[in-house]
């Protein structure tokens, strides 16, 4: 991808489910360096379009590019954290990296310090807080240099104020960092720390831009 090029590029993509159509010709892109939103009602195909993003899912028709390192981050992050403790999980995201002991310690540290878990480095996994772990699963990202976030409603487990302070968190890596985010939500009130929103609809984005505005458009969809 060149240095003009969108950090998150769908075209015309496609999918179906057991000959279920989810997706149909949809189209996206992603500036680099932004903080954006992904909304819709229950079926529209959110999850799905992500994982298509993710590489878990293999488009039918289409053109998908990401840029990389890419981290994915669940809606329910003990399916992500494999290792009994904070610096141990983030390590393990490494291994293929081939770094030096020092290097990942460096990786580790810096990726911790960056959500604000450094000082949990030796706590063990399940003694960690829903929104913990969240910004646990974001670290193991940041520690493989991922320059794309894609969050699947990282937000749905959690209380109303690790909500927004986990929201608040990923526009700040955005920002500082450079990275590219994409984040599927329903909650209205997380959309005012995006740079923009898409709104899907029957498989596909039927408008996208201004947060506030697609913020009207998704009650509208709902009533």
């Amino acid at each position: 991808m060149s240095a003009f090029s969108p950090a998150i590029y769908l075209q015309d993509v496609s999918f179906s489910w057991q000959h279920h159509l989810v997706l149909d010709a949809c189209s996206l892109e992603v500036p680099k360096g932004e903080f954006w939103m992904l909304l819709g009602t229950n079926g529209s195909g959110k999850s799905t379009l992500l994982k298509l993003l993710g590489g878990l899912l293999k488009p039918q028709a289409g053109v998908i590019q990401t840029g990389q390192p890419l981290g994915f981050v669940f809606q329910n992050p003990d399916h992500q954290l494999v290792m009994p403790t904070v610096g141990a999980d983030v390590a393990f995201g490494l291994v293929a990296e081939n770094l030096s002991q020092t290097q990942v310690r460096q990786r580790v540290e810096e990726a911790l310090a960056a959500v604000n878990l450094l000082s949990l480095i030796r706590r063990p996994i399940y003694a960690l807080s829903g929104g913990q772990k969240q910004r646990l699963a974001i670290a193991g990202a940041i520690a493989r240099h991922a320059q794309v976030l894609l969050l699947d409603e990282p937000t749905a487990l959690l209380d109303p104020d690790s909500q927004l302070e986990l929201v608040a968190q990923v526009r700040r890596l955005v920002k500082q960092r450079g990275i590219t985010a994409l984040w599927v939500t329903h909650r209205l009130e997380e959309l005012d720390y995006s740079d923009g929103a898409f709104l899907l609809d029957n498989g596909n984005v039927v408008d996208q831009g201004d947060p506030q505005r697609l913020q009207q458009q998704l009650k509208t969809l709902r009533s």
